[in-house]
C-alpha cells in the first residue's frame, strides 16, 4: 500500500472519503492490537499519532462555500457514513412479512456526537463521492446514503478486505448516474415473466391436486432474476451456464429458464408417456436413465441465443433429495467448461467462457457442510471457476423448521463472509429491486472473477410439499402469508398507478397464459396412455474389454521413461529424490523391474500420447500419500515446480495435477461433474487413506454409483483408494470395498483390487480407452499402500509391452500336473502377496492354487468357470480375505463362486471374524491374527488349522 519514499502524512492525503473512515478503523485496530492490521498498514502507523489523522489537507466546507467546523466533527461524520454501510442492512426493509424488527441502532448521529446542523456544515464529498450530491451537504449525503442501504435492497461487504473491491461496490450502489433505469418494455417483459411463473403453479395446483410440485410461490421473482443473470452472462461471452439446486422452484425453473415445454412437464404429473410429447430435435437435451427419478430431481439442457445469435448452453444439472451436495458437481461442469485441454500442459482456464449459479435453501446453506467445503474450493487454482453467483432461495423455513432452530447466525448467508464473498440481500417481493441485485452481482463477477451471493428473502405460500397443513405448525408466519399479495399482483397494481399498462394489457397477457397451458394440458390428454406397465432394462451395450489393445511398444515406453527422467540443467531437485528417480532408468531393460508409480507414470504419459487429457487430484497427490509419485518435482533452492509430463515430445493433450483441500465430499462431486461434462478426459481422484472416501457417501452413492441409471448420466470416473491390512488400525486400513460392492449392479461401475504394476498400467489405458464408448463406467480401484515398492508387485517391461489387463490371475503359472490340486484359494489384493512371501516357489505346495480375483465386479464368471475346468480334483475352494467376515468382498463373491463350482463343492471362507471395527489397533494383535489366516489357508485339511483367524 505504501508508495516508497512517501512522506507518510502526504500519503494519507489520498484516503478520502469512505476510505478515510476505513483508514481510521484501522489506526483504532492498530492502537489496540498493531498485528491486528496487515504489514504495510504497521508500517504507516508505526511512526505517526492520532493528530496526524486530524491534521490531514482533507477538503473542508469552505471548498463549497459552507462554514468550517471542526475536524472532530468531520472525522465523527465519516464513521456515521461507515456504520450506514457497514449496519444498514440492520435497518433494511428485507422482509416481505414485515415480521422483523428493523435496528437503527447504529444511524443515529446523534450516537456520534453530531447534530444536525454540524452535518449541515460539512460537504457531502466526505462522505460519498456521487456526482448528485455535488454542492450538498455532509446531512444529504447521509439521507442518501440511509435511502439506499436501508432499503429494500442492502448490501453486506465490510468482510472483503481488498479496497478495490470496496471501492468498486460503493461506487457502483452510491453513484447516481449509474442507477438502474427500467425502461416500459422491461417493465411490461418482468410483468408478463412474473405472470408465467405464478400462473404455472396456480394451474399446477388446482390441476394436479394433491402432487408434490416444491412450488416458487412466495420467491417467484426468482425466475427473471436468473433469466437477467443469464443474459448477462451470455452477452459478455459465456457460452456455457450451469445451474445447480434442490427441489424447491425447480419444475418452474425448467419451465421457464430452461424452456421444459408444459406438455412435459404435465405428463410427467400424469404419468403419460412423453416420447410424442418432445418437441424438435436440438431444442432441448433429455436425459433419463433406466430407473429414472422424481420430476422435481431432473435436469436438463438447452441452447440459447444471446446478442449476435451466440449460442450458449444451459444445464440444470440432476439432483438427488441430498440438496447443497449438487454445489460441488455444478463447480466440477463449470471449470471443465472452462478448461482448454488439447494441448501440453495444465489446461488454459478461460473463465468468461462458462458461468455457474447455485441456487441454495435458506436452512440448508449454514446447515450442510458441503457447502463450507465448495465456497473453499472458490479461489484455489485446481477448482476455481472465476466466480460463482449464489442464490439463496430464503423463505425462512426449512420443511416446518423456523430459522430460530436451524441456524447460530442471524442471517443464513453469515458463511459466505468467512471467504470474503460480498452479500446483497433483496426483498423478493420488490422485482425491479431483485433485478437490480442480478445486474450487480453479474457485473462484480464479471470484473473480480470472485463469488458474490444474492439473499433473495421471501416466504413460502404452501406447505413443504403442499400436502402438508403448515398452520399446525407455523401458525404465526402463516397467518400472515395467507394474507399476503402476491410479487405479481404488486408489481401489476405498481405500473397500473405508475400507467406503464393498463387494465386491458394486463388481461391480455393474462389471457395468453393461460391459454398456453390449457392447451398444453389438452396435448397431454389425448396422449393414450399404456395398457400395460414396462419396466425397463439397462442398455444391452457390448462389453468386450478384453478386445481393447492397451500394450504400448517397449521402444516407446523407454522413450517416455527417458523423458520423464529429464529437468532442466538449472533446475535443482532435491538430492535424495533424484537417487529414486534415477533408479527407474533402467527398469524397462532386460533385467529391470518397473514398480508400481513407474507404471502409473508410464500409463499416463502413454494416454497423453494418445490424446486424451488427464486431471488427477487428491490430497497429496503431486507427491504421493507414500511419497511415491513425485510427479511435481520441486526446485529444492528456488522453490519453483516442473512437471516431466508436460515436456514429453509425444504428449498431445493436458495434464492436470492438483493437492486437493483436506476435504473429500466437495473434491468428489467436483471430479465427478468435471468427468460427467468432458468426457473424453480421464479424471481421477485419489483418496488420501481408502476409507476417507466414506466422508464421500452420499456423493458415491446419490452420483457416481446410480447417476446413470437415474439420469442417464454417464461418467468414466476413477477413485483411488488405498487399501490393505498392515496394522494401521481401524482407520488406514480399509477402503471398505463392501460398500461399493452392496451397490454393484448393472455394470454401474468396475470394482478392482489388482496386485501387479503391469495389471495398474493396462487397467489405466483400458479405462481412458473407453472413456468415449457406450460401455465407458466409473472405476473403484483398491490402490496399494505397502506394494507400492514390494518387489513382487513389480513388472517388467514385456508385461506393459505385450500383455493386457486380466480380470483374474493364477499365482502358480509354471509347468505343474493340474490333477494333483486338491485345493483353490481365491483372494484379492494386498493378501495374495503375503501369499506369495509364504508360498516363495510353490515348492511342496503341489496340491494347491491361489487364484487372484483382480476385478472383483463385474465379476468375471467366464474366466473363473474356466480355470475351475483345469483342476478335475478340487475337494476345496476357499475365499481368503482380510478384512472382517462381514466386510471385504466375501458377501458378494459366495455365491458367485458357487455358481461356478462343481461336484457339490461350496466355497469356504477364511478371514477374520465379523466385526464392527475394520481392524485391529495394536500391531503386534494385527501380525498374529494376519499370520493365523495365511496358516489356515495354506495347510491341508487333514493337517488342521483354525479358518476364521
Amino acid at each position: 500500500m505504501m508508495r516508497p519514499n512517501q512522506d507518510h502524512k502526504h500519503y494519507l492525503n489520498d484516503f478520502l472519503g469512505p476510505n478515510l473512515g476505513y483508514l481510521m478503523d484501522q489506526f483504532e485496530r492498530f492502537q489496540q492490537d498493531p498485528l491486528s492490521v496487515d504489514e504495510e498498514m504497521r508500517a504507516l502507523f508505526t511512526d505517526m499519532n492520532e493528530a496526524d489523522l486530524y491534521n490531514l489537507d482533507t477538503p473542508t466546507a469552505n471548498e463549497v462555500n459552507l462554514p468550517a467546523v471542526g475536524n472532530e466533527k468531520m472525522f465523527a461524520a465519516i464513521k456515521l457514513a461507515d456504520a450506514i454501510r457497514t449496519y444498514g442492512h440492520l435497518a433494511a426493509d428485507i422482509y416481505p412479512l414485515g415480521n422483523h424488527q428493523p435496528d437503527k441502532t447504529h444511524l443515529d448521529f446523534q450516537s456520534y456526537g453530531l447534530a444536525e446542523s454540524d452535518l449541515r456544515n460539512l460537504p457531502a464529498g466526505i462522505i460519498s463521492k456521487n456526482s448528485a450530491l455535488v454542492n450538498k451537504s455532509a446531512y444529504e449525503a447521509v439521507e442518501y446514503l440511509k435511502q439506499l442501504y436501508t432499503n429494500t435492497i442492502t448490501y453486506e461487504f465490510e468482510h472483503v478486505h481488498d479496497m478495490n473491491e470496496k471501492n468498486w461496490l460503493m461506487e457502483r450502489i452510491e453513484n447516481a448516474d449509474r442507477q438502474f433505469h427500467f425502461s416500459k418494455e422491461k417493465k411490461l417483459t418482468l410483468l408478463n415473466r412474473l405472470m408465467e411463473v405464478e400462473e404455472f403453479e396456480k394451474f399446477l395446483h388446482k390441476t394436479f391436486v394433491g402432487q408434490k410440485r416444491f412450488s416458487i410461490e412466495g420467491l417467484d421473482i426468482m425466475v427473471p432474476l436468473i433469466d437477467e443473470i443469464i443474459s448477462r452472462a451470455v452477452d459478455g461471452g459465456a457460452d456455457t451456464i450451469n445451474i445447480g439446486m434442490a427441489h424447491r422452484g425447480r419444475l418452474n425453473v425448467l419451465a421457464h429458464v430452461l424452456g421444459k415445454p408444459y406438455e412435459m412437464i404435465f405428463a410427467e404429473f400424469q404419468h403419460a408417456p412423453n416420447k410424442e410429447l418432445v418437441p424438435s430435435e436440438g431444442s432441448i437435451g433429455i436425459n433419463f436413465g433406466w430407473t429414472g427419478d422424481v420430476k422435481y430431481h431432473l435436469g436438463l439442457n438447452r441452447e440459447l441465443k444471446g446478442v449476435n445469435e451466440k449460442t450458449a448452453k444451459i444445464t440444470l444439472a440432476n439432483n438427488p433429495s441430498h440438496l447443497e451436495f449438487v454445489g460441488a458437481v455444478v463447480e466440477g461442469y463449470t471449470r471443465a467448461a472452462q478448461d482448454e485441454r488439447n494441448q501440453p500442459g495444465y489446461p488454459k482456464e478461460v473463465s468468461d467462457s462458462a458461468l455457474s449459479i447455485l441456487i441454495h435453501g435458506d436452512a440448508a446453506f449454514p446447515g450442510e457442510g458441503i457447502v463450507a467445503e465448495t465456497l473453499n474450493l472458490s479461489r484455489l487454482r485446481g477448482y476455481r471457476t472465476g466466480g460463482t453467483i449464489h442464490i439463496i432461495a430464503n423463505n425462512m423455513i426449512g420443511f416446518t423448521t423456523e430459522s430460530y432452530d436451524s441456524r447460530s447466525t442471524r442471517y443464513s448467508s453469515d458463511l459466505a463472509k468467512g471467504f470474503e464473498i460480498p452479500i446483497i440481500h433483496v426483498n423478493a417481493d420488490d422485482a425491479e429491486s431483485c433485478i437490480k441485485a442480478a445486474l450487480i452481482a453479474a457485473e462484480y463477477r464479471a470484473v473480480f472473477h470472485k463469488d458474490i451471493l444474492i439473499d433473495l428473502i421471501g416466504y413460502r405460500r404452501f406447505g413443504h410439499n403442499e400436502m402438508d397443513e403448515p398452520m399446525a405448525t407455523n401458525p404465526k408466519i402463516y397467518s400472515l402469508v395467507q394474507k399476503h399479495p402476491t410479487v405479481k399482483e404488486i408489481y401489476e397494481k405498481n405500473l397500473l398507478s405508475e400507467g406503464i399498462a393498463n387494465e386491458k394489457e394486463i388481461g391480455e397477457l393474462q389471457s395468453a397464459i393461460t391459454q398456453r397451458l390449457q392447451e398444453a394440458q389438452q396435448k397431454v390428454a389425448k396422449v393414450e396412455k399404456a395398457e400395460d406397465l414396462h419396466i425397463p432394462d439397462p442398455p444391452n451395450f457390448t462389453d468386450d474389454q478384453a478386445a481393447i489393445n492397451t500394450a504400448v511398444p517397449l521402444d516407446t515406453l523407454k522413450q517416455m521413461n527417458q523423458e520423464l527422467l529429464q529437468w532442466p540443467n538449472d533446475f535443482n531437485v532435491f538430492h535424495k529424490l533424484v537417487k529414486i528417480l534415477k533408479r527407474r532408468m533402467n527398469a524397462l531393460e532386460e533385467n529391470g523391474k518397473v514398480e508400481w508409480a513407474l507404471a502409473e507414470s508410464l500409463a499416463f504419459a502413454s494416454i497423453l500420447a494418445d490424446g486424451t487429457p488427464i486431471r488427477f487430484t487428491g490430497q497429496d497427490t503431486e507427491r504421493g500419500t507414500f511419497a511415491q509419485r513425485n510427479l511435481v518435482l520441486h526446485d529444492e533452492q528456488t522453490g519453483e515446480t516442473y512437471l516431466p509430463l508436460h515436456h514429453l515430445s509425444s504428449a498431445k493433450a493436458s495434464f492436470a495435477i492438483y493437492n486437493s483441500p483436506l476435504t473429500e465430499t466437495a473434491v468428489v462431486g467436483f471430479e465427478y461433474g468435471y468427468n460427467v461434462f468432458s468426457p473424453e478426459t480421464l479424471v481421477i481422484w485419489e483418496a488420501q487413506f481408502g476409507d476417507f472416501a466414506n466422508a464421500a457417501q452420499v456423493i458415491f452413492d446419490q452420483f457416481i454409483a446410480a447417476g446413470r441409471a437415474k439420469w442417464g448420466q454417464k461418467s468414466g470416473l476413477v477413485m483411488l483408494l488405498p487399501h490393505g491390512y498392515e496394522g494401521q488400525g481401524p482407520e488406514h486400513s480399509s477402503a471398505r470395498p463392501e460398500r461399493f460392492l452392496q451397490t454393484a449392479a448393472e455394470k454401474n461401475w468396475t470394482v478392482a483390487n489388482v496386485t501387479s504394476a503391469a495389471q495398474y498400467f493396462h487397467l489405466l489405458r483400458r479405462q481412458a480407452a473407453q472413456l468415449l464408448r457406450e460401455e465407458v463406467r466409473p472405476l473403484v480401484l483398491m490402490s496399494p499402500k505397502s506394494l507400492l515398492r514390494n518387489p513382487l508387485v513389480a513388472s517388467t517391461g514385456s508385461e506393459l509391452s505385450n500383455g493386457r489387463f486380466e480380470p483374474v490371475l493364477e499365482q502358480f503359472t509354471f509347468s505343474r500336473d493340474d490333477s494333483k490340486v486338491e485345493r483353490i484359494v481365491m483372494c484379492s489384493g494386498k493378501i495374495a502377496i503375503d501369499i506369495v512371501e509364504q508360498v516363495k516357489d510353490g515348492a511342496g505346495y503341489d496340491w494347491l492354487q491361489v487364484m487372484r480375483l483382480e476385478e472383483i465386479y463385474p465379476f468375471p464368471t467366464d474366466r473363473v468357470k474356466q480355470l475351475f475346468t483345469k483342476y478335475p480334483n478340487v475337494k476345496e475352494v476357499f475365499w481368503l480375505q482380510e478384512e472382517p467376515k462381514n466386510m471385504g468382498a466375501w458377501t458378494f463373491v459366495e455365491p458367485r463362486i458357487n455358481e461356478q463350482t462343481s461336484n457339490g463343492i461350496t466355497v469356504q471362507y477364511i478371514g477374520r471374524r465379523r466385526r464392527s471395527s475394520p481392524a485391529e489397533g495394536e500391531p503386534n494383535v494385527h501380525k498374529l491374527i494376519q499370520s493365523k489366516i495365511l496358516a489356515a489357508a495354506l495347510t491341508r485339511s487333514d493337517e488342521g488349522g483354525n479358518r476364521n483367524g
